[in-house]
């Protein structure tokens, strides 16, 4: 038998006594919410403490910690605000049609109350944050010896972020996103890209739109998904619905449509258990359930797509959007391309609300 007490079995730091001191000093500070992860946080820094680690590695955890919180905060005002996050080249100049391209969509996503993110940088992140506007900009810009500065349009601007570490900045440019456009860009851009799709891939981040969008006429994104279907889907390195994940246009009015329109019906989602819950801005029909479940049976077990009297106990504990309708199934956590699929269909449903009207600026 152990001769460990429950107290010193269930202790998270391994010392009972500074246990106690870290929930004291919660107590003192007179915090409430969410103790469980804050006690995780400050036991994850004693444990460095006690760990002999590094300084250099530190330094390292002490920066990103210290980012994260900043970029928290920047944002917790504007959680309730759709954001596209737009990734494009710092070296595409303003005369350059692509500017235009990203200038023009960040505009017309404004005009629908939407606000974008951009690195902060010129080129296509300051072609994003000019057409959003002051009111609808967020920029989080990345320390580098030869581009230190952020552009003109979010330099003054308290919705500013600046980040020491690229992972830093690329968790909160995919974090506090709603959607994405990507335009033509080099081995950051391309970067950025692979790393939202594999995030998308795997479910480590909700689904989301991604725009790939180009100038009239313009080759790049198009060559670079014939180098996906002729050299990795034939290798089985992805499946063929993996493309579904990104849409190519070259009109800003398509690529709007195409962020918007992914949340015409649909609206978030949500694990409970096993069970996913997706919710809605309209209850589908019953014919529509069945014609679903029908379909993608696949990702389901070959069980049903049900409809949801209301929110489950957990989503109701939490007050998670409680008011909307919602269906569930036993998503089997892996065809998540389908997934994006089946939000697809739900948008499309006859019962689903209809898009505003998309009018371009004219530039």
């Amino acid at each position: 038998m152990s001769d460990q007490s429950p107290r010193r079995r269930l202790s998270r730091t391994g010392n009972p006594d500074v246990d106690q001191e870290l929930e004291t000093l919660l107590d003192t500070l007179g915090v409430t919410a969410n103790r469980d992860q804050l006690l995780e946080i400050l036991t994850t820094a004693v444990h460095l403490a006690t760990d002999k680690t590094d300084r250099l590695d530190l330094k390292i955890a002490s920066s990103a910690l210290r980012e994260m919180r900043e970029g928290f905060q920047v944002f917790a005002p504007h959680r309730h605000v759709p954001k596209v996050t737009m990734f494009g080249s710092a070296r595409t100049h303003p005369t350059d049609p692509l500017y235009r391209q990203a200038r023009d969509l960040a505009a017309v996503l404004a005009q629908h109350g939407w606000s974008t993110i951009t690195g902060a940088g010129p080129g296509i992140m300051a072609a994003g944050l000019e057409g959003a506007g002051p009111d609808h900009a967020f920029g989080i810009n990345i320390e580098l010896p030869f581009e230190t500065e952020p552009n003109e349009f979010i330099a003054s601007d308290p919705k500013l972020v600046s980040m020491k570490y690229f992972f830093t900045r690329k968790l909160l440019l995919v974090k506090e996103s709603d959607g994405f456009a990507v335009l033509p860009g080099g081995f950051g851009t391309l970067d950025e890209e692979f790393e939202l799709l594999t995030l998308l891939q795997t479910g480590k981040a909700a689904p989301a739109p991604i725009v790939l969008l180009e100038v009239p006429g313009g080759t790049y994104w198009h060559a670079w998904e014939h180098w996906i279907t002729s050299e990795v889907e034939p290798r089985q390195l992805i499946n063929p619905d993996d493309r579904h994940f990104y849409k190519i246009t070259d009109s800003v009015e398509e690529a709007a449509r195409e962020i918007l329109g992914f949340y015409r019906n649909y609206h978030s989602l949500r694990f409970v258990g096993r069970t996913l819950v997706i919710r809605l801005r309209t209850r589908p029909a019953e014919l529509e359930l069945a014609a679903l479940s029908e379909e993608f049976a696949d990702i389901s077990g070959g069980g049903k797509i049900e409809a949801l009297e209301g929110p489950l106990p957990p989503e109701a504990r939490s007050d998670d959007h409680a008011d909307l309708p919602r269906i569930a199934l036993r998503f089997d956590r892996m065809s998540y391309a389908r997934l994006r699929l089946l939000i697809d269909a739900l948008n499309d449903l006859p019962s689903a609300p209809v898009l505003p009207e998309i009018v371009q600026p004219t530039s």
